[in-house]
């Protein structure tokens, strides 16, 4: 955690606000040029200053709650993207809930390219390993919107990730009126979720509401559960309209089971290849002798016989879980500060801890420890299988505040964010009783060490933007500027080279690290209201990111200070138009992305865990340009009770500079060229509403060389929501969702770079039972 002078300093720091505050009072449309608040009015149907993004400067998309609630409980933060334009989401599940099973792919740019925000809170990285992905701290019964702009997010948003892409979550209030919510879900793979919210109602000016789901579920394919416990808590002190405190907690309890990924011919062996569900019989391979079992060069008098040495003994599924603790707190403060002035200020820390397990061979772990035991460190011989820790964990503190001031025709926003994060990890490997993959873990006994390092990354954000109304208000210019500086540093062991080389001492702990900077990224666009329906929209903006998957390039052990690697930029162009009418509303967007010192993700076999690791390589230039169009159609013939929704993009991203096997030209890895999602939505009766959806995802790569083609594929989504009014009860309702409902089997999920593959998951049923009081 920051030391009390830092956190002191936190709050007194100047920035803009970045929630919205009333704007200069409204005036007749006619008059003035605006769009009309014209809505396709529906209950799963997005306003459209959500949909279309109206007087958006971007494509900007979004949400609402009314669709959240439709969704099968539980899932994902980040499966709710899937149903906007140009995103390319893949997880694993149903619910997607596997965090090393997901993937985002947009325009030029993957997930930890992308910038996530949850009120007003930067979530950081989006690293499964110590990041803080926005699937740990929403559940999407209390989220009110999410709102996205898959090219150039507003300079205001804080994150040191997002090249452009920025995904905003805002969570409900608490409610007016005391009551609650309670809702009960089964499926299958033994599906069982409870969801509870109860809130106050106001109380003078003070309201609140605490939440808590619980989710149990087996893994859709081979042994092993998932096992979620997420709580959620807000209170609300008003002191006149202009002026309220936050404060909010977040926790979130996790602990699931590992699937094995593979090459295709595994799973077209096995679509339903999975980790055993008992040690094999062949894994118990005993082989005596006399050892050297306290590592201190001498002979040891007692026999020690290694066991479970055979093939196949790191493939029981007990020996491969995930387990994480993360908790989030914040206090935000707005108010104004004089006539047409706003403060708006938040705070907040996270506290990160977890670890994973995944084993290791015998006879991988016995030559590690016969080269450490050898340069003289402190391990004992291995028994058997090992147990492979890998611990996590971390705190961030940070604070996102500021002004924002209506002068005229202009909107004036001055902010900062400062952010202090500190990051540990540690992998090793224990022995375990009876060296058997299903023995109590030896806490006394490391095999080998491997890392042990802690990286901490200190983040500054400046920002300045000014909003000009002209043309009697039909247009809207937005010019803004933001600086971000990001002081990184890795201290500890980083890699098996530091503990030794070659049975001989390593270089020892390390310290390394750098600075990056950027002090000047412009950002310009311009919305036009055409009349009160239509808009033009248009910006141009320079992002720059901390390089992704900076821990890992850092740990590399090497003899030498090695060269930094450079921080990621990107520009990012786009114009489109946009209509609200009261049948239909729509957006389309055309955009030019260029992304320069592009790292990519490569994939290796791990020898010891038989999974893809990272490495990352500097790629140069790549770029991306396409197509982007989304609507919402409902025609008059059905007396609004049938309308359509749909989503389609094209997107060209490929490499402008080749790299080692990968020629200029090659299409980016995991970027389908097309993308489309659509559905449609009966509303027969107020008591019922029904929808079926259509998700088609194009061919597309797995690897930069185009040398690993993966099929396009539809698939589909259905649900019915019924109303307890038919029978009397107003305040209940079922709720009935099915995924993949023609069961398509297609390998949905790559690790980019590699021909390693996560297959899509069968149909999948679920039943949703909620009471409001």
């Amino acid at each position: 955690m920051a030391s009390n002078s830092k956190s002191a300093a936190y709050l007194l720091a100047i920035s803009s606000a970045l929630t919205a505050y009333p704007t200069i009072a409204a005036q007749d449309n006619a008059s003035t040029g605006e769009m009309e608040e014209i809505v396709v009015q529906a209950k799963r149907t997005s306003q459209a200053d959500l949909a279309i993004g109206e007087d958006k400067v971007s494509n900007t998309v979004g949400v609402t709650r009314e669709e959240l609630l439709s969704a099968p409980a539980g899932i994902s933060g980040l499966k709710m993207l899937e149903s906007l334009p140009g995103f390319n989401v893949q997880t694993d599940g149903a619910l997607g809930l596997y965090e090393f099973g997901n993937s985002v792919q947009v325009r030029a740019f993957s997930l930890a390219q992308m910038g996530f925000v949850l009120d007003s809170i930067p979530m950081g990285r989006s690293d499964a390993f110590g990041g803080s992905p926005i699937f740990r701290y929403v559940d999407n019964e209390n989220l009110a919107s999410v709102l996205a702009s898959p090219g150039a997010g507003d300079v205001s948003m804080p994150s040191y990730a997002s090249l452009g892409p920025i995904v905003s979550y805002s969570s409900m209030d608490p409610a007016d009126e005391m009551g609650g919510v309670v809702s009960l879900t089964s499926g299958d793979d033994n599906l069982m979720r409870s969801f509870v919210r109860l809130e106050t109602g106001k109380i003078g000016g003070f309201s609140a509401y605490v939440s808590r789901s619980k989710t149990d579920s087996d893994l859709w394919r081979g042994p092993g559960t998932i096992d979620r416990e997420h709580i959620e808590g807000k209170a609300k002190y008003e002191f006149d309209e202009d002026t309220y405190v936050k404060a909010s907690f977040i926790s979130n309890d996790f602990y699931d089971y590992d699937s094995p990924s593979g090459l295709e011919s595994q799973f077209d062996a096995n679509y339903y290849y999975a980790y055993l569900s008992a040690i094999p019989e062949g894994c118990n391979n005993p082989m005596p002798g006399v050892y050297d079992f306290n590592g201190d060069g001498t002979v040891d008098d007692q026999d020690f016989t290694p066991v479970n040495t055979g093939s196949n003994c790191t493939q029981y599924y007990e020996d491969r879980v995930n387990i994480r603790d993360d908790k989030l707190y914040s206090v935000s403060l707005s108010t104004d500060l004089a006539t047409d002035v706003y403060l708006n200020s938040t705070w907040y820390y996270e506290d990160k801890a977890g670890y994973g397990v995944s084993p290791d061979s015998y006879g991988y772990s016995l030559s590690v420890y016969n080269r450490q035991a050898a340069a003289g460190l402190d391990v004992v011989h291995p028994r058997g299988v090992q147990y492979g820790y890998s611990g996590v964990g971390g705190e961030r503190q940070g604070l996102v505040t500021g002004i924002e001031w209506h002068l005229g025709q202009h909107k004036l926003e001055v902010g900062s964010w400062f952010e202090d994060e500190t990051y540990n990890r540690s992998q090793l490997r224990y022995n375990k009783t009876g060296g058997s993959a299903d023995g109590s873990v030896i806490k006394d006994e490391v095999a080998y060490y491997r890392r042990n390092y802690t990286s901490t990354r200190d983040t500054m954000q400046l920002y300045l933007k000014d909003t000009i109304a002209l043309l009697d208000e039909r247009l809207s210019v937005e010019l803004g500027a933001k600086a971000l500086t990001i002081d990184y540093a890795l201290k500890g062991y980083r890699d098996f080279a530091d503990y030794e080389i070659n049975g001989m001492p390593g270089y020892g702990p390390q310290s390394v690290g750098a600075k990056y900077s950027d002090n000047f990224m412009p950002m310009v666009g311009a919305v036009y209201n055409l009349n009160d329906t239509d808009q033009l929209f248009g910006s141009v903006s320079e992002n720059f990111a901390l390089p992704k998957g900076a821990d890992d390039i850092f740990s590399i052990a090497t003899s030498f200070e090695a060269p930094a690697p450079k921080g990621e930029t990107a520009e990012n162009i786009e114009i489109g138009y946009r209509t609200s009418r009261a049948h239909y509303n729509g957006a389309v967007s055309m955009y030019y992305t260029s992304f320069d010192n592009r790292l990519v993700a490569g994939n290796v076999l791990n020898p010891a865990t038989g999974e893809p690791e990272a490495f990352y390589t500097n790629v140069g230039e790549t770029s991306a340009w396409g197509v982007e169009l989304s609507g919402v159609y409902m025609p008059a013939l059905f007396n609004d009770a049938l309308y359509f929704n749909a989503n389609l993009s094209y997107n060209n991203a490929e490499l402008s500079d080749g790299f080692g096997i990968n020629p200029a030209g090659s299409k980016l890895a995991d970027s389908p060229e097309w993308l489309f999602t659509g559905g449609v939505t009966w509303e027969p009766t107020e008591w019922m509403v029904a929808n079926f959806s259509l998700k088609y995802t194009g061919k597309r790569y797995a690897d930069y060389a185009e040398m690993f083609e993966m099929d396009d594929y539809t698939t589909a989504s259905a649900y019915v929501d019924i109303s307890g009014e038919a029978v009397g009860l107003s305040n209940a309702n079922l709720r009935l969702n099915l995924d993949n409902v023609f069961n398509a089997e297609v390998m949905s999920f790559v690790y980019a770079g590699s021909p390693y593959y996560r297959p899509l998951s069968p149909r999948t049923f679920q039943g949703t039972v909620t009471y409001s009081f």
